[in-house]
């Protein structure tokens, strides 16, 4: 699929997942349950050193979309990374770990002094992706985050996200007005490109032969994306109708960004639970 260098990840009960070391970026997510691809990656995304991969798991940091000074989403989704970890857990789980440390590249953009590690965990049902950022400097930095996860669907226009309501949100084009979302679930109909803040750490994505729950840990807003046939024409690496076969719901610190003394550490994670039918023998990890 691509000249990078990748990590594929299989646990004992037949999970797999697979990593590209360019941006620490989580290509694939197949689980035990149905082993059907649950990640959309676009046929046209080029596979190339200093460009984003659309599709997948990019990792953004420290800059959250073009809301401030920096490259739009930071330079963490186009850096290489380096493979620091690679295991077989008792319980069977696969994981991998991947750090990037500050240079003199990225304090050429940002001048903070950091070490950022990925660890990307896969067994049964469950795909888990946890981002750390430690400050290694003296001085406080500031940043926003987000793990921009495309979900693979069916057909966007029969899906649905449910677990939002009541949650103020967002649109980036009015990013001062912040009304209430009072719907029992989100249709995306269209393009949809909202930061819901403050949001519920569980959530489900509903299809109408399958259910996958989002969970979130440290990441206090919930990103949910779809550019809409317009707007997805006129992306060079989005495939003609990828976007009615995708929908993003990301685990994000973009709202009030995440400050970091020295000697201090964040962390935030997002976990993908494939359900079973009866929503009730799903394998998750602890």
């Amino acid at each position: 699929m691509s000249g990078l260098d990748r990590v594929v990840l299989r646990s004992t009960d037949g999970a797999s997942a697979e990593v590209h070391l360019h941006g620490a970026h989580v290509t694939s997510w197949r689980p035990a349950l149905s082993g059907d691809e649950r990640l959309f990656l676009s046929a046209r995304s080029g596979f190339h050193r200093g460009a984003a991969i659309r599709g997948g798991i990019p990792v953004i940091f420290p800059q959250f979309a073009s809301e401030g000074p920096l490259p739009k989403h930071g330079f963490a989704r186009t850096s290489a990374w380096t493979l620091a970890d690679e295991r077989k857990e008792p319980d069977g789980s696969a994981v991998a770990s991947f750090i990037l440390a500050s240079s003199a590249q990225t304090q050429a953009i940002w001048p903070a002094t950091f070490l950022a590690t990925l660890t990307v965990r896969v067994r049964g049902s469950t795909l888990r992706v946890e981002l750390d950022v430690a400050n290694t400097g003296v001085e406080t930095f500031a940043f926003t985050a987000a793990l921009h996860t495309y979900l693979r669907v069916h057909d966007v226009r029969q899906t649905t996200l449910v677990g939002l309501r009541g949650t103020r949100y967002r649109e980036s084009g009015a990013p001062g007005v912040f009304p209430v979302d009072d719907n029992d679930s989100l249709r995306i109909l269209g393009e949809v490109d909202r930061v819901y803040v403050g949001a519920p750490h569980h959530l489900v994505m509903r299809e109408p032969d399958r259910e996958l729950a989002i969970e979130a840990a440290g990441f206090p807003d919930v990103i949910v994306w779809n550019p809409g046939a317009e707007r997805a024409a006129e992306l060079k690496d989005m495939e003609p109708g990828g976007e009615s076969r995708m929908l993003c719901v990301e685990a994000g610190a973009v709202q009030s960004p995440v400050r970091l003394h020295p000697d201090d550490q964040w962390t935030g994670s997002q976990t993908l639970i494939e359900l079973a039918r009866d929503k009730t023998s799903a394998t998750r990890m602890p």
